[in-house]
């Protein structure tokens, strides 16, 4: 094997919203594939007055060697929304609910390809598995803060014009990759 040092693979399928495993439903996120509401498996807790809730996030694995003392990355990262994991409430189902729904998950895809582009601009050194935990944390809290603001700007949905706003502006930044 020569010049190969080291080997380093690390799976992890780690969301936004808790630690599920990639053995768990997923659905891989993809620009020509829209939720729906069949989509949402999960039973909605009986105290929560929330209209729907969408379990979504970034999974990543890779390996590393290093050649000739410079340490080359193979990344795939992923968006995956867990249907099981994800619930709503039929009572209160509308379109503009499932919009919001799909931009919680769209946005998570937007951060993957963040991660996607740091990961490519990143000098990995031997300490590879700690570095891309490190980038892979500050975009999942980076992420956590950008849903964070899109739920207090539509109010969760309800404030349709905002809604409507974001919707267009998620698509755009969704084209321009």
């Amino acid at each position: 094997m020569g010049t190969l040092k080291h080997i380093l693979l690390v799976s992890l399928g780690l969301c936004s919203l808790a630690g599920f495993s990639q053995e768990k439903e997923a659905i891989p996120w993809a620009s020509d594939q829209k939720l729906q509401w069949d989509n949402f498996k999960a039973t909605p807790p009986k105290d929560s007055r929330v209209a729907a809730i969408t379990a979504s996030g970034i999974s990543y694995q890779f390996s590393a060697i290093e050649k000739n003392g410079r340490v080359e990355l193979d990344c795939e990262i992923g968006t995956y929304f867990y249907p099981n994991e994800s619930w709503y409430r039929p009572e209160t189902a509308n379109p503009i609910i499932l919009s919001h729904e799909q931009l919680h998950f769209d946005i998570s895809e937007l951060f993957a390809r963040q991660m996607r582009e740091r990961i490519r601009e990143f000098s990995f050194t031997k300490n590879v598995k700690a570095e891309v935990k490190t980038i892979y944390g500050e975009i999942l809290m980076e992420m956590r803060d950008f849903q964070e603001l899109y739920d207090r700007e539509t109010n969760f949905s309800r404030n349709v014009e905002e809604q409507l706003r974001w919707n267009t502006e998620i698509a755009a930044a969704l084209q321009e990759e």
